[in-house]
């Protein structure tokens, strides 16, 4: 099995997610997003319900991108 250098901090709708990214790139850190239904629309197999997005970021950098959703979700 391969070893990820990336790991998931989040899973949630697409505004939330990308709310999330802008937050991680004003501290300098680049988010991977997964979208499993866009994947699935690309290959011919689309839906027209909008699933979860899963957010990655590299292992160097999980730490302080935790800290920051910590952080957003303390004050919702």
């Amino acid at each position: 099995m391969l070893k990820s250098n990336y790991q998931k901090i989040y899973s949630g709708n697409q505004f939330d997610v990308l709310a999330i990214v802008e937050e991680l790139h004003a501290i300098h850190i680049e988010g991977i997003v997964k979208d499993e239904t866009e994947s699935g629309r690309l290959a011919g197999f689309g839906t027209a319900i909008p699933g979860e997005q899963d957010l990655y970021v590299h292992n160097d950098e999980a730490e302080k991108a935790k800290e920051l959703l910590e952080n957003r979700f303390k004050k919702s």
